[in-house]
């Protein structure tokens, strides 16, 4: 019964690697070395050396100060005229029917209330009015006309 003494000079072994997702993958790239030379990164005001529990108080955010909408996305009704909006579609039925409808979008622009998505249209029907209303003006005033 006589047991073999025991050398305690020798150095353990190094332990065998662990089975599970803590020991990283193998394609995946070795960490970087430190930045040297000038000038140093240096972090963004405000930043401290690790993550605060204060962004995770109230759900991340990823500008502070500015809150992240939550919840279901709201869906605005679909506009008339085949999408594009009764604005642009008296811009463009403008150039057919002798600027009158030019005249309905600048009227409806000023004096009735629309959806904030066919305001460039109604805009487009004003500048297009106040256009043809000065080309007409000097249109008529030319010296070129002779009425006999």
């Amino acid at each position: 019964m006589s047991e073999p003494p025991k050398d305690y000079t020798q150095q353990p072994s190094a332990p065998p690697l662990q089975y599970g997702t803590f020991q990283g993958v193998h394609n995946y790239p070795p960490p970087q070395p430190p930045v040297i030379g000038f000038p140093q990164p240096v972090p963004p005001p405000g930043a401290s050396g690790g993550p605060s529990v204060s962004h995770y108080v109230h759900g991340y955010q990823a500008v502070p100060g500015y809150a992240i909408a939550e919840g279901r996305p709201v869906r605005e009704r679909r506009l008339p005229c085949c999408g594009i909006g009764i604005g642009w579609f008296l811009f463009i039925i403008g150039f057919f029917l002798a600027a009158i409808p030019w005249y309905i979008g600048a009227f409806i622009l000023i004096c009735a209330r629309y959806d904030h998505r066919e305001k460039p249209g109604y805009i487009a029907c004003l500048i297009a009015a106040i256009l043809g209303t000065i080309a007409v003006i000097f249109g008529v005033t030319s010296d070129d006309w002779y009425w006999d």
